[in-house]
């Protein structure tokens, strides 16, 4: 419930101060007169809470609740207060659906409320809801956003699951590797210090052990250099450019061309059905393909949107989508069934997306392979390659 700070006075004229939790303030007043008090002044509480992004679990969640929960006729307040007391959420969600509530009760918009918490909730989801408080379909159209974020989750959860094969590859790669350059190595370099001359490749392999051995530190210190210097040159705008027009134009282009379009259609699928403006739509789920290279090309789809344009002949110019894309909903624009068929390409590419993924890791796992196939074939053609030639020489010796 929203907590108040009153001012109020009892029979005999003194004043009570205080603090109470109450569904409204005439909540609040109907107690004190039961009480034998008159209030004499009551105002809301505000919780502050440091904001952040809800995940989208968490979004699909509350979507899912609020719109069962509405489409049973349980009242949007009561609705908010029955999702803040599950025990299965943590104590920021709790208080997010707390401040929304209160809002609610001092007769602020749901849309309203979910904007004053920036960035907690996201701008699709918002514009949606705001949509939904115009047409009264409140209900459905958080359960669809529910559908949506449950979808977007799914497909990340697919791309982790994907890599996680290949990460263990990388860490054994670094472990085998640590192993042979800092430990192993070394016992081979007195068998090798009475050797005239090594083979370059030995030298080189022996080099690099004893650098290990000796100045691992200075690897370590190299390697969290790179690794916070990388993560502070890629927020820079011209490199996160660069880097994602790279994506979309080197070698695994096709592939995330797919992923590109499967993010921007279903997002594009639920914004539309959710009743919003075309052009509202487009302006929205741009900001959530995630590559600054095909969101920079939307200044001119919007600007042949808002001339008149279809959008499948704007769409058609973006470098960094799949041709499926625009033909469909091409076809949609000429039926007048653009929600169905944004839907429906929506969903094939979600599909196409996963398997993209799958494919991905396919070509990836092979050449961690070889590369640590290389790296142990390396080190072994540099120990035995001295050893045989010692061999040789002890046999024409004699």
């Amino acid at each position: 419930m929203p907590e108040y700070k009153y001012q109020a006075q009892d029979a005999n004229g003194k004043i009570v101060k205080g603090r109470t939790n109450a569904s409204d303030e005439a909540d609040l007043q109907r107690r004190f007169h039961n009480e034998g008090l008159m209030l004499i002044e009551a105002s809301l509480i505000s919780r502050r809470v440091a904001l952040k992004p809800l995940k989208k679990p968490q979004l699909a969640d509350f979507a899912r609740q609020l719109g069962t929960l509405t489409k049973s006729g349980v009242s949007l307040v009561k609705s908010l207060e029955i999702i803040a007391n599950d025990e299965s959420i943590d104590n920021y969600e709790r208080d997010i659906y707390l401040r929304i509530r209160d809002r609610i009760v001092q007769g602020v918009s749901l849309s309203n409320a979910m904007s004053e918490l920036d960035p907690s909730f996201p701008p699709l989801f918002i514009f949606m809801i705001k949509a939904s408080e115009a047409t009264g379909n409140l209900d459905d159209t958080a359960l669809r956003l529910a559908a949506h974020y449950t979808n977007e989750n799914e497909l990340e959860q697919t791309a982790k699951n994907a890599l996680t094969y290949p990460k263990i590859l990388s860490v054994l790669i670094v472990i085998v590797v640590a192993i042979l350059f800092g430990y192993v190595l070394p016992q081979f370099e007195d068998l090798f210090a009475g050797m005239e001359k090594l083979p370059l490749a030995t030298r080189i392999l022996m080099s690099i052990s004893n650098f290990v051995a000796t100045r691992w530190y200075v690897i370590v210190l190299v390697v969290l250099f790179f690794i916070i210097f990388g993560k502070m040159i890629t927020k820079i705008p011209a490199v996160r450019y660069t880097i994602d027009m790279i994506k979309v134009k080197g070698k695994w282009g096709k592939l995330t061309k797919v992923i590109y379009s499967a993010r921007f259609a279903r997002t594009m699928s639920s914004l539309y059905s959710g009743g919003i403006p075309v052009y509202n739509c487009i302006d929205i789920a741009k900001n959530t393909i995630g590559n600054k290279y095909i969101e920079s090309q939307f200044d001119e789809v919007l600007k042949q949107v808002s001339a008149g344009g279809s959008i499948s002949d704007a769409l058609r110019g973006v470098d960094g989508f799949v041709a499926k894309l625009p033909s469909t909903i091409k076809v949609g624009e000429e039926t007048g069934m653009l929600a169905p068929m944004l839907e429906s390409v929506a969903n094939d590419l979600d599909f196409y997306s996963r398997q993209a993924l799958l494919k991905l890791t396919s070509y990836i796992e092979p050449v961690m392979i070889v590369v640590m196939a290389a790296i142990v074939g390396f080190v072994m053609i540099a120990v035995i390659q001295p050893i045989y030639q010692s061999y040789s020489t002890i046999g024409a010796g004699t």
